[in-house]
């Protein structure tokens, strides 16, 4: 098994492994039929993964293959020096071009992520300069009984119809479901989102298309197109180059 989706290797180098992850895979914690890492470690390969992403997302996910790669990779992530590039499928349209979705997070009853304010307090505008959309709370609306984690999103809308959006997500900040959660909480929940939708039926449209890191002095990116099964709801949209 593991050896098929090794066949799905975006790139690789003597340090690091990107894969293109199908939806229904963990990355790693599940059961051996569902675990990158442990369907690897039983093939004879170790693996560190260096960030996660959701077993309902698919798209690119790094590895190190030695500890000392993984130190030098997790160290871009938490200086926010990785560029990440979501692509989500969110219903209705109606989005702004543009924007940026600064909201803070915060863990709820049964750990689920959610806004770290009362939903009625999210201020929604447009910039008055650049016709961006912008999402925020203010200052005294934040909960101060409970930690919480600044988050920002940035958005581009390539393509929306009356009925479904498709999005370009760049998360500044890398919190636990943030795109999930951000998107839901202004009105635009991801297609099939289970966190949002208990009647979800099919794949969460959520894809990890771009993430661009350093490496050996140069900077990669690498990039997964979304399947067509991804792109169904919105059959028209078509993938800005970058």
């Amino acid at each position: 098994m593991w050896a098929d989706y090794r066949k799905r290797a975006l790139f690789e180098s003597d340090t690091v492994l990107a894969l293109d992850k199908p939806v229904g895979v963990s990355v790693m914690g599940e059961r051996h039929e569902s675990d990158l890492v442990r369907m690897a470690a039983d093939a004879g390969e170790t693996l560190y993964p260096v960030h996660r992403i959701d077993k309902v997302t698919s798209g690119v996910i790094l590895f190190a293959k030695d500890l000392a790669a993984h130190g030098g990779l997790t160290r871009q992530f938490n200086k926010r020096t990785v560029e990440k590039a979501y692509l989500a499928v969110v219903t209705p349209g109606g989005l702004p071009a543009t924007g940026r979705v600064d909201l803070p997070l915060s863990v709820g009853r049964k750990n689920r992520v959610r806004i770290a304010a009362a939903r009625e307090r999210i201020v929604a505008g447009l910039d008055p300069d650049t016709a961006a959309g912008t999402w925020s709370v203010p200052a005294d609306a934040v909960f101060d009984q409970v930690p919480t984690y600044p988050s920002v999103t940035e958005l581009r809308v390539p393509w929306q119809d009356e009925r479904h959006a498709l999005v370009v997500a760049n998360p500044l900040t890398g919190r636990r479901h943030q795109i999930r959660v951000h998107l839901a909480w202004i009105g635009h929940p991801i297609l099939n989102d289970p966190l949002f939708d208990k009647a979800a039926t099919g794949r969460t449209h959520l894809h990890a298309w771009r993430l661009s890191f350093d490496l050996d002095g140069e900077r990669v990116t690498v990039q997964a197109p979304p399947d067509e099964e991804f792109l169904a709801p919105v059959p028209d949209a078509v993938i800005p180059p970058e």
